[in-house]
């Protein structure tokens, strides 16, 4: 390997470099001798730092030295600490974007299914949502009986239990109502099934209310106590969804109806250098064209959260950017946990030391964009453009979330790899190419050449248009291949 390819420093401005494979101590980068031994993906200093001076990446504290770093050594978590602390004040200056630069893709078009409500759907599903965690087993049975009964006649049929809907209090009950009707309302699925045990908290006379307004013909409903055999009548009804959602067909549409939600899981130190700029690109394509994009995981977003602010569309944005970190940061204090206590176990081995560099890293993945509104649980998308989603980093809380508030797709950075899919495609993006050539059975699209030399503005056309491909249904996601589609609900108070 020739020394130019053994690091990558991200800023100008960085006292520290990114080791792109493993290093040894003793060997040379840059005309200087390295200390110690530097892990793939982990940081070395460049420049002599003293203690209590700022560690700088991506051009931005990521925290500050414990000790005194002679050039050449390892900066991990042993020699580096969060400069975060509590709940902090903002202000506001107005929205202050940098104009993105992207290609025009003004005129690119996806197959998709237009819905009676007004949306547009990437699959054309039968979905089940049991509204009680007592009859999950019952929706999979389902499931498993009407995909052999009606197969191929629709994009599948789908299942998704959960331990949620009974036994809960106040905001809790509500999160779970509001989160179940923005699934019921995602239009990837053509029809739903909605399953009660009668009994829950959550039963149909709780639920109906909350859901409000629904096409008929789209969404059915089954309360198992009241029928005699529930698999038989929920075969039935599911009978009907599939006539209905059958006589949906693709028809071209506009790239702008795409909502299309931001993840990552199982992050590295490449992350932030490939794969979340390739997602930060492809949301300013988006919004560029007038399409939604959603960016969650507001933990991830601590350290970071001004550079957010900054994009704020408007005061009321701000304000509501500001609740949305603060809010989180008083949920971490109401259970005495340390509201930086972050990155994970995975996080850390993968070369991430501090809140600040794995945010820094995350929000990349908004681009350039204003943000333009900031969502509550189960709230859809209402204004076209980067969308702020209340909720945690947990990868399976998180992308039900997105779902919930609408995603047709999910772009989902990692690493380190997880097979874990939502109830929409999600497509996984590697951020170096070891992993996707390890683990190609749950990686979409390899990220990592980036750090090639392969020009970025090339690698986010390609991928915008294998997004595009996915829309339509000519490519299908591993985690749709491979059945992995799961939903799990954000619990904060007491069970009863």
């Amino acid at each position: 390997m020739s020394e130019k390819n053994k690091f990558v420093i991200i800023n100008s401005a960085d006292n520290v470099a990114v080791a792109l494979s493993d290093l040894s101590a003793g060997e040379t980068v840059d005309g200087f001798v390295l200390l110690d031994k530097i892990p793939f993906g982990h940081k070395f200093s460049i420049k002599e730092i003293k203690n209590g001076e700022n560690i700088i990446k991506y051009g931005y504290p990521i925290g500050h030295a414990t000790q005194d770093i002679k050039k050449g050594v390892h900066i991990h978590t042993h020699n580096l600490k969060t400069n975060l602390d509590g709940i902090l004040e903002y202000s506001y200056h107005g929205p202050q974007q940098k104009k993105p630069i992207v290609n025009s893709f003004k005129n690119a078009v996806f197959q998709g299914y237009k819905r009676k409500s007004g949306g547009v759907g990437v699959r054309n599903e039968i979905w089940i949502i049991p509204t009680v965690g007592c009859v999950g087993t019952t929706a999979k049975i389902l499931e498993r009986k009407a995909n052999e009964l009606f197969k191929n006649r629709t994009d599948g049929i789908f299942a998704f239990p959960h331990n949620m809907g009974c036994s809960q209090l106040g905001d809790d009950h509500l999160t779970t109502q509001n989160i179940l009707k923005g699934l019921i309302n995602n239009p990837n699925a053509g029809g739903v099934l909605v399953l009660s045990l009668g009994c829950e908290n959550n039963n149909l006379e709780s639920f109906k209310p909350v859901l409000g307004q629904y096409d008929s013909d789209r969404v059915k409903f089954l309360v198992a106590q009241n029928s005699d055999n529930e698999i038989e009548a929920g075969l039935k009804i599911i009978e009907e969804l599939v006539n209905y959602t059958s006589s949906f067909k693709r028809e071209t549409l506009p790239a702008s109806k795409l909502i299309v939600g931001f993840k990552c899981g199982g992050s590295d130190a490449f992350s932030g250098i490939t794969a979340n700029p390739l997602c930060g690109i492809i949301n300013d394509i988006l919004t560029d064209i007038g399409g939604s994009t959603i960016l969650t995981e507001v933990p991830e977003m601590f350290g970071a959260e001004t550079l957010l602010m900054e994009r704020a569309a408007s005061k009321e944005v701000f304000d509501k950017t500001i609740d949305l970190i603060n809010n989180f940061k008083k949920y971490f204090k109401k259970y005495n946990q340390v509201i930086y206590e972050n990155p994970s176990p995975g996080n850390k081995k993968g070369g991430v030391s501090s809140l600040e560099e794995k945010s820094l890293g995350c929000t990349q993945k908004s681009g350039l964009s204003l943000v333009v509104d900031v969502l509550d649980y189960g709230q859809n998308v209402k204004i076209h453009g980067l969308n702020l989603l209340a909720g945690p980093g947990n990868d399976q809380v998180s992308t039900t979330n997105l779902t919930a508030s609408g995603a047709q797709i999910i772009l989902f950075t990692t690493g380190r790899g997880n097979p874990f899919g939502a109830p929409v495609p999600t497509i996984k993006i590697s951020s170096n190419t070891n992993l996707f050539n390890y683990k190609n059975n749950w990686i979409d699209f390899d990220a990592g050449v980036i750090l090639k030399g392969i020009p970025v503005d090339e690698i986010a056309k390609e991928f915008f248009y294998f997004i595009l491909d996915t829309a339509s249904g000519r490519i299908q996601t591993k985690n749709e291949i491979n059945g992995y589609r799961e939903i799990s609900i954000f619990k904060n108070g007491v069970i009863l």
